[in-house]
């Protein structure tokens, strides 16, 4: 679950007390975290390192080290971390990090899916550039950097911006978003939209990761701010998670349905349905 303000905000906690840290200790308990590799030989590889900066790239979180190494930390659905002194005991953790300050760094992964890639300096920017498109936050994103992503592309607009390609760091909950800002349905193709429409659908794409940057991310499930506070934008949301209710742009009754096979939130009255394309007669004479 956690995206682009989710993990920016994990980021903006994590880089004042790992900055110029030293990991002394790393534990790594769940194989699956760094599979196909063995954890106990990354734990032993990040043994050592000093932290020289913690980035962020869409979803994915970049502990840049001093020896020009990075580790990669894709959260998934539920990983989180938590930083303090003398952490209890939990049946969700799966790796400890004691740093040389004597505070520790836990990661917690209820649904097990998150996972860390440890990159040697040559690795790191073709390895995220391949898999991440432009940062929508960044103040030299615009309209057509959005239009020339979407050109061509038949699947809907949905599933096009969940494409991490597409734009670094949307996922369902600022799709559904975004969508309802810019009165767009998510069903809608995304070659179809016209140039104001793709404007204006960069627009809400930033509006709406903005808003929840500010709130310090949604907490639906289990993400958590590394002091263990929880996001709030989940009481701010316009579609998503509100099904039956009434939208408050309208009135209107919000609907959910499966669009880019994800639980979808639309209110079909702001955000009209597209309308089914006809199909020709058999026998029919072509058009023109």
């Amino acid at each position: 679950m956690p995206e682009l303000p989710e993990v920016e905000t994990v980021r903006r906690r994590l880089a004042p007390v790992l900055d110029g840290r030293v990991l002394e200790r790393v534990e790594i308990d769940d194989p699956r975290l760094t599979r196909p590799l063995d954890p106990r030989d990354v734990a032993r590889e990040l043994e050592g390192e000093r932290v020289a900066s913690v980035n962020r790239r869409g979803k994915y979180l970049i502990v840049r080290f001093e020896s020009g190494r990075a580790l990669l930390v894709h959260l998934r659905m539920t990983g989180s971390f938590l930083h303090g002194t003398g952490l209890p005991q939990d049946d969700h953790r799966r790796a400890l990090v004691a740093l040389d300050d004597g505070s520790q760094l836990a990661y917690r992964d209820v649904r097990r899916f998150g996972t860390w890639l440890l990159l040697e300096p040559e690795e790191v920017e073709a390895y995220v550039d391949a898999r991440v498109g432009r940062e929508p936050l960044a103040e030299a994103y615009r309209a057509k950097h959005l239009g020339e992503r979407l050109a061509g592309r038949r699947a809907p607009v949905k599933a096009a911006l969940l494409d991490q390609r597409t734009v670094a760091g949307v996922g369902n909950i600022y799709a559904d978003e975004a969508l309802h800002r810019a009165g767009i349905h998510p069903l809608r193709p995304a070659q179809a939209l016209r140039r104001p429409q793709v404007a204006a659908l960069r627009d809400a794409v930033v509006d709406a990761l903005s808003a929840g940057l500010a709130a310090g991310g949604a907490t639906i499930d289990d993400f958590r701010h590394a002091d263990g506070v929880r996001g709030a934008f989940q009481d701010e949301f316009l579609v998503h998670l509100r099904r039956g209710e009434a939208c408050g742009t309208c009135g209107a009754e919000i609907k959910k349905m499966v669009a880019a096979g994800r639980g979808t939130y639309v209110c079909e009255t702001c955000q009209p349905r597209p309308r089914a394309r006809r199909r020709a007669r058999p026998g029919a004479p072509a058009a023109g």
